[in-house]
């Protein structure tokens, strides 16, 4: 099966890795990253985001271990648009998180509209961090907790030196 999956993924957290091991469960992942132009509008806070370059190079490290660990292919593509790459042809499935399943009903209207099958939606429910809040980069970036979830008072926020 041909894998889709989106974010800006900055940083990459355990909730992240989630719905990276059921997309390579499930076969051959294209992760779209957003864009530098893109990833800003797709947050619903204002925070920094790393370059483009810098999101996909940690993106990478992470999708080579887990493409060894099911012995499946992995490609990274830029997203300029909210709906991405799971709108061409090729995908049967796309991995989604619980507040991005409506995202991918509207893909699947835009396919069907272009004549093809929808994709499987496959949602991934959330993690939680160990004070029982879902893990988010946003909470990351604030400095509230690592990205495995554990609570870091002792941490301040992403500063601009930290986009370097």
């Amino acid at each position: 099966m041909n894998v889709a999956l989106g974010g800006t993924f900055d940083p990459v957290h355990d909730g992240h890795r989630a719905l990276f091991h059921r997309a390579f469960e499930l076969g051959s992942v294209t992760v779209g990253l957003t864009s530098d132009d893109l990833a800003p509008r797709t947050r619903h806070e204002d925070r920094p985001i790393r370059s483009f370059d810098r999101r996909r190079r940690a993106l990478e490290a992470e999708l080579r271990e887990f493409a060894a660990e099911y012995g499946r292919e992995y490609t990274v593509r830029k997203l300029t648009e909210p709906t991405g790459i799971a709108t061409e042809p090729q995908f049967d499935v796309l991995v989604v998180s619980p507040e991005t399943k409506t995202g991918g009903k509207r893909i699947n209207e835009i396919r069907r509209d272009r004549g093809h099958d929808p994709l499987e939606l496959e949602v991934v429910d959330h993690v939680y961090a160990e004070d029982g809040e879902i893990i988010s980069s946003t909470r990351i970036v604030n400095g509230e907790i690592d990205e495995h979830g554990n609570l870091t008072p002792e941490r301040d926020g992403r500063t601009s030196a930290d986009l370097r």
